[in-house]
């Protein structure tokens, strides 16, 4: 098998991701999954779509992680791992999308407005 690639996005978290055949190495950003997410809940959410349909033994993933935090980073990466694994097998994709994973949560920071503190913020009001 040759390698698939995808792209998972979340907030401002871009997530290129690389699957082949392999032993169940997930490296990101040339290190270990557990060296790059010590949490182990956030481990957990990366590794959701390949518990989900049983193969996480079956392939060696390369993630390059760009921008956002470390929540929306992982869940970039889950998105482009279920991306990857549909591309693979395209009947798996009920399955993972039954489970959420292959939604991209559209959500955005809102903008700065001029004029306030914050997008929606105000500042005080003073009547006299």
């Amino acid at each position: 098998m040759e390698v698939v690639n995808a792209l998972g996005r979340r907030k401002a978290a871009i997530a290129r991701v690389y699957v082949k055949d392999g032993s169940g190495k997930i490296l990101i950003n040339k290190r270990e999954l557990e060296t790059y997410f010590p949490s182990t809940l956030l481990q957990y959410v990366v590794k959701q779509p390949l518990n989900k349909l049983g193969v996480a033994e079956q392939y060696d993933i390369v993630i390059n992680l760009q921008g956002g935090g470390y929540k929306g980073q992982s869940e970039a990466a889950r998105l482009g791992i279920a991306r990857a694994l549909v591309k693979i097998n395209p009947e798996d994709k009920s399955a993972l999308r039954s489970e959420g994973f292959m939604t991209r949560d559209p959500r955005e920071v809102e903008r700065k407005k001029p004029g306030r503190p914050k997008a929606r913020k105000r500042f005080q009001f003073s009547k006299r």
